[in-house]
Parts: C-alpha cells; sequence; structure tokens
C-alpha cells in the first residue's frame, strides 16, 4: 500500500489563525480592563506633543531680551 504524502499547508494556516485570534481576543480583554488608564496617557501625551503658544512666546521675549541686551551694551 502506497502512502499518500498529507498537504500540511491548511493545517499551518489554520494555526496562525488561532494565534491570531487568541492575541486580538487578549488585546480587547487588556483594554477593556485599562481603557480609562490607557486614554488619559494617550490624551496627555498627545496634548504634550501638541504644545502650546506660551512655549513660543517665551522664546520671542527672550529674544527681544538678548537683543535689548545686546543693544543696549554697544551704547
Amino acid at each position: 500500500m502506497k502512502m499518500v504524502p498529507k498537504r500540511k499547508e491548511g493545517q499551518a494556516m489554520t494555526e496562525y489563525l488561532i494565534i491570531v485570534v487568541l492575541v486580538a481576543m487578549a488585546a480587547l480583554v487588556i483594554f477593556g480592563l485599562f481603557g480609562d488608564t490607557i486614554q488619559k496617557k494617550l490624551g496627555g501625551a498627545v496634548d504634550e506633543l501638541e504644545g502650546d503658544s506660551t512655549g513660543s512666546e517665551s522664546v520671542r521675549s527672550s529674544k527681544s531680551y538678548l537683543q535689548d541686551l545686546g543693544s543696549s551694551e554697544d551704547d
């Protein structure tokens, strides 16, 4: 009797699909448990990256102060 080799390609694809589903379910559980904390942390990071105009205003005032200081030394 001659044995026909089995194709394992479908089996490997099914295993990968099961792993992907398990990872997705774990991610949903984690986001469900820590959703509020994650949202607050991401919101804080966005606020920091967004910046505000007070930083640029203080840079401008520092530059003008240094220019005034330099011009007063020339007198």
